[in-house]
């Protein structure tokens, strides 16, 4: 019994990982990778939610958080005006200029080809489909 217990507590843990905060419930979230960051971006009007899904050994906040901010800015396509957080959860301020945000640059269509395929390998190079 003990045994399912642990499990079940593992479980939840796991699965709340990148459960965005109650600001950002129904935002849908935009997936990108900025060097070896993996972040999951919500937009929010005038701000942005940015969770790191992948493990780093030992992340500091100087070397994350510029990541974080080039991740929010290629989504929603407004600049970042005030960030704040840690090494897996940030939130960002953003400025827009005059008017509403504009519209999220993804999810986008891409057209990629593969090339070079060896032993499950290769290069993969994609480009925005028209």
């Amino acid at each position: 019994m003990l045994r399912y217990s642990v499990l079940l507590v593992i479980c939840l843990l796991v699965a709340g990982c990148n459960t965005p905060g109650p600001a950002f419930r129904g935002a849908e979230p935009i997936r990108i990778s900025v060097d070896q960051s993996t972040f999951d971006v919500r937009v929010d009007g005038d701000r942005a939610q940015a969770i790191r899904l992948n493990m780093e050994w030992a992340p500091r906040v100087a070397v994350v958080a510029p990541r974080a901010v080039a991740a929010i800015e290629r989504v929603s396509g407004c600049a970042v005006s005030r960030l704040r957080g840690d090494q897996a959860v940030f939130v960002a301020s953003l400025d827009c200029g005059a008017g509403s945000p504009p519209r999220q640059i993804f999810p986008l269509d891409l057209e990629c080809d593969a090339y070079d395929l060896k032993d499950g390998y290769g290069t993969l190079e994609c480009r925005p489909y028209p």
